[in-house]
């Protein structure tokens, strides 16, 4: 809904697509969705995204955040927890804004796995775990919270317009 308000035109592949499947598509960026679960059993999403790094820019959420940093070479934790509701405040470390966000997960990214050209781009006011994170360059970002979710309810809106940025910025570099 949120991409579409944007202007995309969206095309919904199953989970279980591999990356030369997407890519066949001809997508301008890829949008990795929220789903429940331990992202490590999602071994065919891991390496579907693996195989997609570099080639678009790509925003996961939730799910996707986690598969993303799996793909990276990070690693996951269970909660002893997790994350529930719509009131769970993130600070965003760029601008040291607090945004309430709406969430549903039970695993977290262990900081301390991130590869040195990405970094933590959200964390959790509640317990510091890791609620977002980017590339130091390239047009890769994504947040374990809900933006579509509205929790705040406007908080994080934002996110999708840095999304089309860098899909724009990717295709000027293109030349396409």
């Amino acid at each position: 809904r949120l991409l579409q308000a944007h202007g995309c035109s969206v095309t919904v592949v199953p989970g279980t697509a591999t990356a030369e499947e997407i890519l066949r598509h001809g997508p301008d960026g890829v949008f990795l969705s929220n789903g429940p679960g331990d992202p490590a059993a999602v071994t065919y999403g891991i390496e579907a995204v693996r195989n997609l790094i570099g080639k678009v820019p790509i925003f996961g959420i939730c799910l996707g955040h986690q598969i993303l940093a799996l793909a990276l070479g990070a690693k996951t934790f269970k909660m002893k927890f997790g994350h529930r509701g719509a009131n769970q405040p993130v600070k965003e470390l760029a601008t040291g804004r607090v945004h309430i966000t709406s969430q549903n997960h039970g695993y977290a990214i262990n900081n301390e796995t991130l590869p040195k050209e990405w970094e933590p781009l959200f964390i959790n006011l509640n317990d510091q775990t890791n609620e977002g994170m980017k590339h130091t360059s390239k047009p890769f970002f994504s947040t374990q919270f809900h933006p579509e979710a509205s929790g705040g309810p406007t908080d994080t809106a934002h996110l999708f317009d840095l999304f089309i940025d860098k899909i724009k910025k990717s295709k000027e570099s293109a030349g396409t």
